[in-house]
């Protein structure tokens, strides 16, 4: 956790942004649990968030331990946790691709927190975890999510019925995806799981 936590602060430094990022922690507990309360009309029924401490603590550990990521989006000028982003399902080797979760929360929503906190989100997934994809699955109503994603320059490549088990039942998504060439990023080396050819 340390180490990821100061490969973060190393890609941020100097980043002119009204936001920050920081990894989810134990001790972010109360207050997400509050922003998840007054934001579930906001995210039902595109996403699931924990909302009880135990569901918290579950989610926390998975993203301490293995590849994936949850980053707090947060206000630079008060702290305010105004969205989460995660890094999903991280896949080395030749795919070296991650899926994307992302939510705002009620009470900073519709001021481009999120776009601006994805934006730093997809740059640090291709510069320092040097990913060369990133997917985005999203329902077709989430017409927010789908408007975000286009203006951070995801492409469409499909559409997916039953792909995610959300709030109960299989919903069907639009794929979208960006790679590292799509963005203007600073150069990275391969990261060494990538076969030579």
């Amino acid at each position: 956790m340390a180490q990821r936590r100061a490969a973060l602060e190393k890609f941020l430094a100097g980043r002119p942004s009204r936001v920050t990022l920081r990894p989810l922690c134990h001790d972010d507990q109360d207050e997400f649990l509050e922003l998840v309360a007054v934001s579930a009309e906001l995210h039902h029924p595109w996403m699931s968030l924990p909302a009880t401490a135990e569901a918290f603590q579950a989610y926390v550990a998975r993203y301490t331990s293995g590849d994936e990521e949850s980053l707090l989006v947060r206000v630079r000028d008060s702290s305010a946790i105004a969205g989460i982003v995660n890094i999903n399902s991280v896949i080395r080797g030749r795919y070296q691709n991650a899926s994307l979760g992302y939510a705002a929360f009620a009470p900073s929503a519709g001021r481009g927190y999120l776009s601006e906190g994805l934006d730093l989100v997809v740059r640090y997934a291709f510069e320092e975890l040097r990913l060369h994809r990133l997917d985005a699955q999203i329902q077709s109503d989430n017409v927010a999510s789908l408007r975000l994603v286009k203006r951070l320059g995801f492409r469409n490549e499909g559409y997916s019925p039953d792909l995610l088990f959300i709030d109960g039942e299989w919903r069907d998504h639009e794929r979208w995806a960006i790679t590292s060439a799509m963005v203007d990023i600073a150069p990275t080396a391969p990261h060494p799981t990538l076969p030579s050819r």
